[in-house]
């Protein structure tokens, strides 16, 4: 009887075992996949880590890149050249080999895949890893800007080729896109100068006469207005940084505003109404600005009796809605949509510049639009997401 209860319980322990490993088993199957789903995450994912350090530029990222690009082709040793040296090597043989890498890459150079053996490789250790290679170009608009170079100690398969020429196909791809990185950089920059080179010149001019205006009657008030031009062309001609917070840019329009009413005195009134949670949102450097000197310029210059800026800052869930609404002398709308689309020759302050750079940035639907007509002033409204990935204030 005890000899049947011990086997009894025996049985009872292995169907627990085996039923606490096979739930291990499925558990691991769901969560890791099959071996080729295995392969594929870890491929993806090495390509993912070697793509940002590319992005960067061959000469500045190529170094953090390379390992992962050996382990795409799981080769001994890899390199990168520019044409002019060696960017980068990774693996062994280095220091026996990596003089030879200009060499190695000629054919390459010139836009061709080459298979090279022992004989051109050439080392002089029995064991050494490095005797075959594979090198491929690296193109950018369809110029060749370098090369990869695979070693191995085998005589590489077709496989292994075709592999080469795919990650080297990848690696020309991240550098066009840094090219086209910078080339948006360099636009960017170009578009801000070009804004920065629109800011009223007589506005700087009349902002200084009202400052000396005052030295003699009211040296204190003189000396706070010159801290605020100050503060204000330091923000205007800052050099770092696509974005800043809507909060800077604000603050940046109550200076201007400040100096414009120690021209106008009583003549200009502001309304400000900005909702707290839409402080922190990013937006493009200097799109509020120019806004709010057209409605200073336009909307209020020229005129006898006193005028009115409504400027407000709107929380509208995931966006933020902004808005500068002057009450003067408004204008065409037919001229309007010229400035925006860039047809019109008028010397309205960067209103295409604002709309083309919040389009490019955000997308068509968060453009400017205008609300105006002769007489009755004009508004200019727009929309910014609070989120958007790769917008960041600086």
């Amino acid at each position: 009887m005890e000899s049947q209860v011990v086997v009894f319980v025996v049985a009872v322990i292995a169907v627990s075992l085996a039923a606490v490993l096979l739930t291990r088993l499925v558990r691991s199957r769901l969560v890791l996949g099959t071996t080729e789903d295995q392969t594929t995450y870890r491929i993806l994912h090495t390509t993912s880590l070697a793509s940002p350090e590319l992005r960067a530029g061959l000469a500045a990222g190529a170094d953090k890149a390379v390992r992962h690009l050996r382990e795409l082709l799981a080769t001994p040793a890899l390199a990168l050249t520019d044409g002019d040296g060696v960017v980068t090597w990774d693996g062994a043989g280095g220091n026996a080999h990596v003089h030879d890498v200009r060499r190695h890459a000629a054919r390459a150079l010139d836009g061709n895949t080459d298979v090279l053996g022992p004989a051109v490789v050439e080392c002089d250790r029995l064991d050494c890893p490095v005797r075959h290679a594979v090198a491929a170009s690296l193109t950018s608009d369809d110029r060749v800007e370098g090369a990869l170079i695979a070693y191995t100690s085998a005589r590489p398969s077709a496989g292994l080729v075709r592999a080469v020429e795919e990650v080297a196909r990848f690696v020309s791809g991240q550098l066009e896109l840094a090219e086209f990185d910078r080339e948006r950089a360099k636009l960017a920059e170009a578009e801000i100068r070009a804004l920065r080179a629109q800011i009223s010149p007589h506005f700087i001019y009349n902002a200084l006469g009202a400052i000396a205006s005052y030295v003699r009657t009211d040296p204190e008030h003189a000396r706070e207005l010159l801290l605020e031009f100050a503060d204000f062309t330091r923000y205007s001609f800052r050099r770092h940084g696509d974005f800043t917070t809507l909060a800077e840019e604000l603050r940046s329009i109550e200076r201007y505003l400040t100096l414009e009413k120690a021209r106008f005195g009583d003549r200009l009134s502001v309304t400000l109404r900005v909702a707290p949670e839409v402080l922190p949102v990013a937006v493009p450097f200097l799109c509020l600005q120019p806004l709010v000197e057209n409605a200073v310029r336009h909307g209020l210059e020229g005129r006898a009796d006193p005028g009115h800026i409504t400027i407000i800052a709107e929380d509208a869930g995931n966006e933020a809605l902004i808005s500068i609404d002057d009450d003067g002398v408004g204008m065409d709308p037919e001229l309007a949509r010229s400035l925006l689309t860039g047809d019109g020759a008028g010397d309205r302050v960067g209103l295409g510049n604002v709309d083309e750079r919040l389009r490019a940035v955000f997308g068509d639907e968060y453009g400017l639009v205008i609300e105006t007509a002769y007489g009755a002033g004009t508004k200019v409204s727009l929309r910014v997401p609070k989120y958007r990935p790769g917008v960041h204030a600086t």
